[in-house]
């Protein structure tokens, strides 16, 4: 079983921001088989001893906000852990561990809060990416009001729905037809917010 370190090790060094968000088939089988287990014990209640610093929350976020999207992608699984990296997100925020976190690695501590379906949840990610991510927030700032806006809209993500087996409405549909969260993206560029 892996400890804290070896996920940091992992996510922060090997592969590192340019992997981050690059996905594909052959990182997600990487992250799931050697991590695969990690997540179902942190799935399982049996990690959560490792929120109790800055360090260990980390990796405790990495592990149920991060993996699971890689892991299980297109899956309900990919967010079955959502509620626990939120809770230690929470957490960690109370207790100011996100600023121990140099930038840009401190974005993983406001994740957690972007991917939520709550838009209390989305406010206090776009006001903490820019406050707390000066030198690196700027791209997390625009996805983060991004997100905001398809949760402002819809209430959910439709991009969800088929993993969660979720009726998709009509307006959901049409905006998936359209592009999407990318086109929410580009459509906040394009007005240079």
């Amino acid at each position: 079983m892996s400890d804290p370190v070896t996920v940091l090790d992992y996510w922060l060094g090997e592969l590192g921001p340019e992997g981050w968000y690059a996905g594909g088939a052959d990182l997600d089988a990487e992250i799931r088989d050697r991590f695969a287990d990690l997540w179902q014990a942190a799935a399982d209640g049996g990690l959560d001893h490792w929120v109790e610093g800055p360090a260990g929350a980390l990796a405790f976020i990495v592990v149920t906000d991060q993996f699971p999207r890689n892991m299980w992608r297109g899956t309900a699984r990919a967010f079955a852990t959502d509620a626990a990296a939120l809770a230690a997100a929470r957490t960690a925020l109370t207790a100011g561990w996100d600023m121990a976190a140099p930038e840009p690695e401190r974005q993983f501590f406001y994740l957690p809060l972007m991917h939520s379906e709550a838009m209390q949840d989305q406010l206090d990610c776009i006001r903490l990416m820019a406050e707390r991510m000066p030198e690196t927030g700027e791209s997390n700032h625009l996805h983060a009001r991004a997100h905001a806006e398809v949760i402002r809209r819809f209430g959910r993500f439709p991009y969800r729905n088929a993993a969660l087996g979720r009726d998709t409405t009509a307006e959901e549909a049409a905006f998936l037809a359209a592009g999407g969260y990318a086109l929410v993206v580009e459509a906040l560029k394009a007005a240079g917010n």
